[in-house]
């Protein structure tokens, strides 16, 4: 046997330069700028679409309701139980106006299984506490409560805007969306100046701005009473309360009856003087939504039933009735087998599915918290992860090489550009994704999603190059038969 393998290098030696064999034998994922510059015009074309609708849905509940929008005009109309479908049919479901589930009928059977794909449209933001206002030496503030992992220090010093649903005492549905628009108010988390910042600069990192500290400043002006006789206790309270009552017909009160979130008030721009990135507040994951969203409405006539998910609650664990660790998906699942009288489990073991989230990609500013080797980078297209989860593959799905090499081949016969990494180096911690709520309905998935830097940041990067094959990624997946 030895001898056998010894004869067989000298052969390959001896047909191939020592470069052929290097090429033959090795591997390196092609930077796309450098190997298809060509598609540089289709990549940064589809990002236009990509930076309007970030500037437009910020909140779960704005992109559930521009997604719907989009679908209707694509065609897609609401899932019925119980109707007759036929291949090539559009529907969609909506979940408490926070999720969205949408598929296109193909011409398998149900129960040779469906292709889903899965992805989230809730970000880290600051929310407000049920009784938010108050006043404190003459200046007006909301409390906030931080949503999902967050770098506190961060959200400080920098413009916000308030997002989000009242629901009024007479049942009244009141939308706020304040300080994205040109001439509107804006508001902010103040800090330090360094000066007095000795004792702050102190602090651990991790500690330098505390939760308790992530007050809102809502104004500063007292409200004038006509008498100047009568005395008004917290005036500049009062006043605050005053305008939003004159905007919406709110009260003091009815903050208990509301979903209210403070995200940064930046539009999605090109970073870098070549404009190959996009820096916006809210990428993860509204970069693999909005690729999934728009490839499955680029999917006509596939011969697996689709089923897109953009869920909700994901930065906190997936919990809540519209997140992935419920079991919304589930019921819409076995709705559609109905439609077929199909055996559920079988089509749930024969179903196969992406996790689509992003990565982070690696920063050489920090190298020290990557294995580069096992790293995804921007430009090399979207980051296969076989296993998310922290340190020692907690909480990771871990998928198997059967449905790693499925994937891979539908994206190498579509000449989709992709790479394969993990989420920094073993022992500096490590992340999660949808991908083991998934699984636990007993279907093969993997992670599949656009590599970030400062993911999480009130402003992430994300390459053009990676959105635009992400999306040709999702659209192979979903469109082939394999």
């Amino acid at each position: 046997m030895i001898i056998k393998k010894l004869e067989h290098r000298k052969d390959l030696i001896a047909v191939t330069t020592v470069k052929e064999l290097q090429k033959k034998l090795t591997w390196e994922f092609p930077h796309i700028g450098k190997d298809a510059d060509a598609e540089k015009q289709a990549a940064f074309a589809y990002c236009e679409g990509y930076k309007e609708f970030l500037n437009e849905a910020k909140t779960e509940r704005e992109f559930t309701a521009k997604a719907v929008e989009i679908l209707q005009k694509a065609g897609y109309v609401p899932f019925e139980t119980g109707k007759k479908y036929q291949p090539g049919d559009k529907v969609y479901y909506v979940n408490r106006g926070k999720a969205l589930i949408m598929s296109t009928f193909g011409t398998a059977p149900l129960e040779k299984g469906v292709r889903l794909n899965a992805a989230h449209i809730d970000s880290p933001r600051l929310d407000l506490k049920p009784n938010p206002v108050y006043e404190k030496n003459e200046l007006a503030y909301f409390k906030t409560h931080y949503y999902g992992g967050i770098r506190k220090y961060q959200w400080v010093t920098t413009p916000l805007a308030m997002h989000g649903v009242i629901i009024k005492k007479n049942s009244e549905l009141v939308k706020v969306c304040l300080g994205e628009n040109p001439g509107e108010p804006q508001f902010c988390v103040t800090d330090l100046l360094p000066h007095l910042g000795a004792k702050q600069n102190e602090r651990k990192l991790s500690d330098g701005i505390r939760g308790e500290e992530l007050n809102i400043v809502i104004g500063s002006l007292p409200f004038v009473a006509e008498d100047e006789q009568e005395k008004v206790k917290d005036a500049v309270k009062l006043n605050a309360l005053t305008i939003l009552n004159e905007m919406y017909g709110i009260t003091e009160h009815d903050f208990m009856r509301a979903e209210i979130e403070f995200v940064p008030a930046v539009k999605a721009v090109d970073i870098g003087f070549d404009r190959g990135l996009i820096g916006a507040y809210g990428q993860d994951d509204k970069v693999c939504a909005y690729t999934a969203l728009t490839a499955e409405i680029a999917t006509k006539a596939p011969y697996y039933t689709t089923v897109t998910v953009l869920a909700d609650k994901e930065e906190i664990g997936s919990y809540g009735n519209t997140g992935l660790n419920s079991d919304f998906v589930l019921h819409y699942l076995e709705d559609l087998a109905a439609l077929e009288n199909a055996n559920v489990r079988t089509m749930l073991r024969n179903t196969t599915a992406l996790s689509s989230d992003v990565n982070g990609a690696f920063d050489p500013n920090f190298p020290d918290v990557y294995e580069a080797r096992n790293s995804c980078f921007v430009n090399k297209g979207p980051c296969l992860t076989k296993y998310t989860g922290a340190r020692g593959k907690s909480g990771s799905n871990d998928a198997s090489a059967e449905t790693m090499a499925k994937v891979i081949s539908i994206m190498d016969e579509a000449k989709v550009y992709w790479q394969i990494g993990e989420l920094g180096a073993v022992d500096e911690g490590g992340g999660g994704t949808v991908a083991l709520y998934v699984a636990s309905m007993d279907m093969d998935v993997v992670d599949l999603g656009v590599p970030i830097i400062s993911m999480h940041s009130p402003f992430e990067l994300s390459s053009k190059f990676d959105v635009y094959y992400t999306y040709k990624a999702f659209a192979a997946f979903l469109s082939s038969a394999k």
